[in-house]
């Protein structure tokens, strides 16, 4: 099903180069770690966390878990 969500960019980039890494879409990345997460498990291997830390690091995404829910968008980000 097609959807449109709004993510913050910098999360999204992570998350495209994830998939990339790992040889899936997209959409296939973000219905598994969905998956794990309504069964409480972790969808990700030591491995892949290193390796999701350094795309964070690559493209300056600092957001934390604590900071789900506190996201605004700032004026003239829409559309």
């Amino acid at each position: 099903m097609q959807t449109g969500v709004r993510l913050e960019k910098r999360l999204v980039k992570v998350l495209k180069a994830l998939a990339e890494h790992r040889d899936m879409s997209l959409g296939d990345l973000i219905e598994g770690i969905v998956l794990h997460a309504f069964e409480g498990q972790t969808p990700f291997s030591p491995a892949t966390l290193e390796t999701i830390g350094q795309l964070k690091r690559i493209y300056g995404l600092e957001l934390r878990a604590e900071d789900s829910h506190h996201l605004t968008e700032r004026k003239g980000e829409g559309g």
